[in-house]
């Protein structure tokens, strides 16, 4: 073993050859403990790679905050495979993305609360046998990164209680929320969320035993989950059972959102009277994910109004599983139902069975349906699959609205990267959780494979069915995933891995691009001096693109045929330099699916035109070094 003055003297002989060899870069880590992860990729980078060091600033930047001492604790802890001992530690250490564990909360709220400006916290026993009173969350977890609230036992066994959450979650990164016994055998009152979860990127929103039991209680939802982006969105699992005289209002409903889920199950089963009114569902989304199950099963006297389903979104799939099954005198109402742009799936299996004087009636409906074991008797179709192909083809053709659910600029031509163009930039700002990568001395001991999911959730926490858990899979099976036609593909969580796969693909002589800043996102901007790398001819590349996980994971991936530029951003009444990006061109797109978002976007098809797109903040390109 090393005494001190031998691992002083190593530390400064080390350090030195660092200045010599880089320089200025040397310069800069004047205060850099020659063992930091920093330092370690410094004399990796001039091992494996042939161009200067000052190109690899960006990625330095990525690289793991652990000190020298911390390194090698959670080194030896994950060796002995127990991290999960340290977690929190780890976690802020590290600067990973690891959700809060939440304990039991032991407060006591006897009066009615105004929460403002209040986060992360777990409500057990919140509200039980209340009466009367208006309990208002306001400004609820704004603005966040990482969001994850618990209710537990929420109104339960109140009397004309009132609950109201105005600006709940808002223009977030990742929302995890768990509602569980929500308003049970509550009697009167109401329950109302407004603006809840508006602009989330990843959206996970769990009401459990949801107004079970309840006796007059009326729920409203306003702007639910309005521009959201992806997410396994709202469970709804024992909604409304038994209930009696129930109102829910779902209004605005997942408007606008991309790739958003939703799940229904035991939805106002056993209800008496209950009245639910579903306006603007999903409409104008993209690739809406809908599932009832087991919705208004048992139940009398239900009324039920689906209005402006799913309409004028983009594909997307709806499967409704024994509705309304067992019923007496329910009444069903699909109003403009399905009128998508880009025809979804629609599956109806098991509806109406063994229902007695029910009314179903579906008006203006969409194309593309499946109706599987339904009771003829007493359904009416208005319109069905009357003018959507005429009016589905006319749009096709305008262009006008199928584009629409692609940001303008995300995707453009090659012709557009010219000096003097004008063109809409799309919000390239990365949306991600902060993140950094991992050491090699610690990642190469944690296991990176969906096989190993079990033991992936006991190191960072996560529950079964758990929000995290799902983040964790679909990362894992994206990596897994084969590559397409062409592409060579490696997922990486360490900087480096990502050196090695590049120069696997490129050879040592390489230099990793980046756009320079988000100037002109959202905005109009105008290309000043474009320059195109290897001359503009066709090259070969390696993207890297973020993926949503615990630490900073990236996709890279090499496909054939591009050519990538650099471009200076104008501002484009002034005129003055904003930016400087990275473009890259793919030129053949024939494996691409023709419901690509840049044919939405662009016209035309699979392998008949070439697209284009920025490289947005965080993510980067590797290509050879110019000469």
């Amino acid at each position: 073993m090393l005494n001190l003055w031998t691992f002083l003297f190593l530390s400064i002989l080390q350090f030195s050859s660092l200045s010599v060899i880089f320089g200025g870069v040397g310069d800069s880590l004047l205060s850099e403990n020659p063992f930091t992860p920093k330092a370690s990729l410094i004399r990796y980078w001039n091992k494996e790679i042939r161009s200067q060091i000052p190109k690899s600033h960006f990625l330095l930047s990525k690289v793991s905050p652990l000190t020298a001492v911390d390194m090698a604790s959670f080194s030896k802890l994950a060796s002995q495979n127990d991290l999960a001992s340290r977690l929190p530690s780890f976690c802020s250490s590290a600067k990973l993305f690891c959700f809060p564990d939440l304990s039991p909360s032991l407060e006591k709220h006897p009066k009615d609360v105004n929460f403002a400006v209040y986060f992360n916290r777990n409500f057990t026993n919140y509200g039980t046998d209340r009466l009367a009173g208006v309990d208002s969350f306001k400004n609820y977890s704004e603005g966040e990164n990482v969001i994850v609230d618990s209710f537990r036992r929420y109104s339960r066994d109140s009397a004309g209680h009132k609950d109201q959450f105005s600006n709940y979650a808002s223009e977030s990164n990742v929302v995890d929320q768990n509602f569980n016994t929500y308003g049970a055998s509550a009697t009167g009152g109401s329950g109302n969320f407004k603006n809840y979860n508006r602009q989330v990127n990843n959206p996970n929103l769990r009401f459990t035993s949801y107004s079970d039991d309840s006796n007059g209680r009326g729920q409203k939802f306003t702007l639910y989950t309005e521009n959201a982006n992806a997410g396994n969105g709202q469970s709804f699992s024992s909604y409304g059972k038994s209930g009696n005289g129930a109102p829910t209002d779902f209004s605005s409903y997942g408007k606008g959102a991309n790739a958003v889920g939703s799940a229904f199950s035991g939805y106002g089963e056993s209800a008496n009277g209950a009245n639910d009114t579903f306006t603007s569902y999903g409409f104008d989304s993209n690739n809406p994910q809908n599932n009832f199950k087991s919705y208004g099963d048992g139940g009398n006297a239900a009324v039920d109004s689906f209005s402006s389903y799913r309409d004028q979104s983009n594909v997307g799939d709806d499967s409704f599983q024994s509705y309304a099954k067992n019923s007496n005198g329910a009444k069903v109402d699909f109003d403009n139902y399905g009128q998508s742009i880009n025809e979804g799936t629609d599956k109806f299996t098991g509806y109406g069975q063994r229902a007695v004087g029910q009314s179903v009636g579906f008006k203006i409906y969409g194309r593309n349906t499946t109706f599987k074991d339904y009771t003829k008797k007493g359904v009416t179709f208005a319109r069905y699959n009357n003018e959507s192909s005429a009016e589905t083809a006319q749009v096709k053709a305008s262009g006008s609205i199928v584009n629409k659910w692609v940001e303008p600029g995300k995707f453009f031509r090659e012709k557009m990267l010219k000096r003097g163009q004008l063109m809409p930039m799309p919000d390239i700002r990365d949306k991600m959780p902060e993140r950094s990568f991992l050491p090699r001395s610690i990642i190469s001991k944690l296991p990176f494979s969906s096989s190993k999911i079990g033991e992936l959730k006991r190191i960072f926490h996560a529950g079964d069915n758990s929000t995290l858990e799902t983040i964790m899979l679909d990362a894992l099976k994206e990596c897994e995933r084969a590559p397409s036609p062409g592409e060579t593909k490696r997922c990486v969580g360490s900087a480096e891995d990502m050196i090695d796969f590049a120069t696997s693909v490129l050879g040592r002589n390489v230099e990793v691009r980046t756009t320079e800043n988000v100037n002109g996102s959202k905005k109009v901007i105008k290309i000043g001096t474009v320059r195109g790398i290897n001359g503009g001819k066709v090259t070969k590349s390696v993207s890297c693109h973020q993926s949503l996980y615990p630490y900073l994971l990236y996709y890279c991936h090499s496909v054939p045929k591009v050519r990538v530029y650099e471009a200076d951003i104008l501002d484009p009444n002034s005129r003055e330099k904003i930016n400087h990006s990275v473009a890259i061109c793919h030129l053949d797109t024939s494996s691409w699916s023709s419901g690509h978002g840049a044919f939405l976007a662009l016209g035309s098809g699979p392998g008949r035109i070439e697209v284009c797109h920025w490289i947005f903040e965080n993510d980067m390109t590797w290509t050879i070094a110019d000469s």
